[in-house]
């Protein structure tokens, strides 16, 4: 089992931070190849046209993404899962 939170996240959507991801695609490589997912990378639309404003990791729990101090902020790709 792993706990996925995703910091930010207004109820049921909105907030300041990223609000989807496709956990059932993740779910899915867990059950049907036996991987379990090491990070899910989630998303922020910026309109309705679905333009990605914001893209972040979700880490399992206690891990949370942690910036590496280098790039864009809104790029999940200058994150890493980090224990505090």
């Amino acid at each position: 089992m792993r706990l996925f939170l995703m910091p930010g996240m207004g109820h049921c959507g909105g907030g300041v931070g990223p609000d989807r991801a496709d956990f059932l695609a993740e779910m899915e490589d867990w059950r049907e190849k036996g991987q379990a997912p090491e990070h899910i990378v989630a998303t922020r639309a910026a309109n309705q046209q679905g333009r990605t404003e914001m893209a972040r990791p979700l880490c399992p729990y206690p891990q949370f993404a942690k910036y590496t101090g280098a790039g864009n902020t809104d790029d999940a790709k200058n994150f890493v899962c980090a224990v505090r």
